[in-house]
């Protein structure tokens, strides 16, 4: 089965958004393309669109667009949710020749100002009333163009243009020479980087590069065609926006939106879907549920699912090597899923993932490990949004390495210069950042290679090990190189530890601040007495807690060397998130604003 429909070269190389969903509105009318529950609606039922439907609304979402004075080249800001008026004004700026730049929700005033000048948009579609009043004083600003603000559910004052008044029915003679005219080589969006070391960037993304990665992707994944996707990371991540715009055009695919994140474990229980995208810290919680959950079993229960996970890890073991499994072990494996492992995955919606991914951020081998024990394969994959998301990838159809983040994908190709520094070039990877002028700012060498600021090595086979962000390496006062990211999966092995950072540059020796995992902790201290109804801040008090941690870290540094061993930590008792600053959107770390945040308590770690 193919993922996609097929086109040549020639065909390949001619192809914009526009032209692949008039495609789909003229090949798949009837089959569906966008669903999503109603803010205000009971939860239990799904809006769905048809593709033909969608070129029906993005059509009146252009003229409307076209009224307000948005053409060719014009930029238009979009703050929302993973609703439809964000997905479908998307497309319908795209078909206009217009470029949508998606902004985080959690995206701070500065960091929204900041946008808005470096993309000198004239018309911004925001949320809500609450969104509409941080984005206010832009229309006052006089280094911002901004003029007109568009507003998805406006309050009582009504002082900005409602959405539903773009909605319009177009006049054909008019809009019609507007509509789907994009060439290849025409900027197709713009993708800020989250800001985790400084101001926000620009990407500049054409659809050559776009529906160039969409292929290379296709050429590693093998998914049955129309395949379903649920979309919960914000738009403004590539990661998203690959997975739930521009491939789901490319494939004729289903997206069902997930506007609150934290509702993905029900959607994926509802849907069962067959593909399943998740950061590490989603598979890293996924895996705590099911770990306190498999805690609560019989004995006899919790003894079949670790024999089926040592069946299954042994098999996938085979697998990654490029081996055929025995024909006994085959057969032990198949009857292990049967009778044990799709069940359990049944509770949880995954028991139809035929692939299960994750990227961003370096993903802990022994979550990887615990996935493959239950018969899920994360398939790790790396790349930056100037590189248009994924440039290497772990593949089911192609090999897999667990622990790498894969083979270079077919639009790229990766070398590792001088000091280990990743290189990547080709037909995927951006031009240049957006200035204020708008013009590009190259970014490539005069080869075309980009420095993308990662650590790693290629092996003799052609998979890419990552080791850390260069500018995230800490050296110690000794002048030893320590990844901090590998200190912090080694903690974090065990399950009480959900979250680490580990910090010590220009200092002798290593220091950690810790969190307790929100699912796991609670299950733990159940199973061994403790009283968990005074909340966490007593439960990272407790001795018995206290005690398990330190054996935890004592554990991971039995398996790093002396410079990477954490001396002192720290047992915080709030979880990190978006809302507190620590991680951003596609929740990565912000290392400096958890340093900065917890500066006392690490000077404390230093002291005597």
């Amino acid at each position: 089965m193919t993922s996609a429909p097929r086109t040549d070269g020639e065909q390949a190389a001619r192809q914009t958004l526009p032209l692949l969903m008039e495609r789909n509105a003229r090949l798949y009318p009837d089959l569906p393309a966008l669903s999503w529950r109603a803010p205000d609606g009971d939860g239990t039922g799904w809006t769905t669109l048809s593709w033909a439907q969608v070129r029906e609304h993005t059509t009146r979402l252009a003229a409307g667009y076209a009224a307000l004075g948005v053409g060719r080249g014009d930029r238009v800001l979009l703050m929302m949710s993973n609703r439809p008026e964000h997905w479908l004004s998307d497309l319908a700026l795209v078909r206009l020749g217009a470029v949508p730049v998606s902004v985080y929700g959690t995206a701070a005033p500065a960091q929204i100002a900041h946008i808005a000048r470096n993309c000198r948009a004239a018309v911004a579609v925001v949320e809500g009333a609450a969104e509409a009043e941080v984005w206010a004083p832009l229309l006052d600003d006089d280094g911002t163009p901004l003029d007109r603000l568009v507003v998805v559910t406006p309050g009582e004052e009504g002082r900005h243009l409602p959405y539903g008044a773009l909605s319009r029915e177009p006049a054909p003679e008019q809009l019609g020479k507007a509509l789907d005219t994009a060439r290849p080589e025409d900027p197709l969006t713009v993708v800020y980087t989250s800001g985790t070391t400084g101001e926000p960037k620009g990407v500049v993304l054409t659809h050559q590069q776009v529906l160039a990665n969409a292929r290379a992707l296709d050429a590693v994944v093998e998914l049955p065609p129309h395949v379903e996707h649920i979309c919960y990371l914000p738009f403004a991540h590539i990661a998203e926006r690959m997975l739930g715009i521009y491939l789901p055009c490319h494939r004729a695919s289903h997206v069902h939106l997930c506007a609150d994140p934290a509702a993905v474990a029900d959607a994926v229980r509802e849907i069962r879907p067959r593909q399943f995208f998740g950061v590490p810290r989603i598979w890293e919680k996924l895996a705590a549920a099911v770990r306190a959950g498999l805690a609560l079993l019989p004995a006899e229960r919790q003894r079949a699912v670790e024999e089926a996970g040592r069946v299954a890890r042994e098999h996938v073991g085979y697998r990654e090597r490029g081996e055929e499994p025995p024909a006994e072990l085959a057969a032990a494996y198949a009857r292990c899923r049967e009778e044990v492992l799709l069940p359990l995955l049944s509770l949880g919606g995954l028991d139809r993932v035929t692939w299960a991914a994750s990227a961003s951020a370096p993903m802990p081998l022994d979550v990887v490990r615990f996935w493959a024990g239950l018969g899920v394969v994360v398939m790790d994959a790396w790349g930056l949004t100037e590189t248009t998301g994924v440039a290497t990838a772990n593949s089911p159809r192609t090999g897999f390495r667990l622990g790498s983040v894969g083979r270079p994908v077919s639009s790229v190709e990766v070398r590792i210069a001088e000091d280990g520094e990743i290189e990547v070039r080709g037909a995927s990877v951006f031009s240049g950042y957006l200035q204020e002028d708008g013009s590009v700012r190259p970014a490539l060498d005069d080869e075309g290679w980009l420095r993308t600021g990662d650590i790693g090595r290629v092996d003799e086979d052609g998979y890419v090990w990552v080791t850390d962000r260069k500018k995230e390496m800490i050296v110690t006062s000794t002048g030893k190189n320590v990844s901090p990211a590998l200190v912090e999966n080694t903690l974090k092995e065990h399950p009480l530890i959900g979250q680490a950072l580990v910090h010590g540059d220009n200092r002798s020796y290593l220091v950690a601040l810790l969190v307790l995992d929100p699912e796991a902790a609670p299950a733990w201290a159940a199973a061994h007495g403790i009283d968990v109804l005074d909340g966490p801040a007593a439960l990272a008090a407790h001795p018995s807690v206290r005690e398990e941690v330190d054996r935890a870290v004592a554990a991971a540094n039995s398996r790093l060397n002396r410079t990477e061993q954490v001396k002192r930590y720290r047992l915080l008792t709030g979880e990190w998130g978006p809302a507190t600053g620590e991680l951003t959107p596609s929740l990565k770390m912000r290392r400096r604003v958890i340093r900065d945040k917890y500066a006392t308590e690490l000077a404390d770690l230093y002291a005597g």
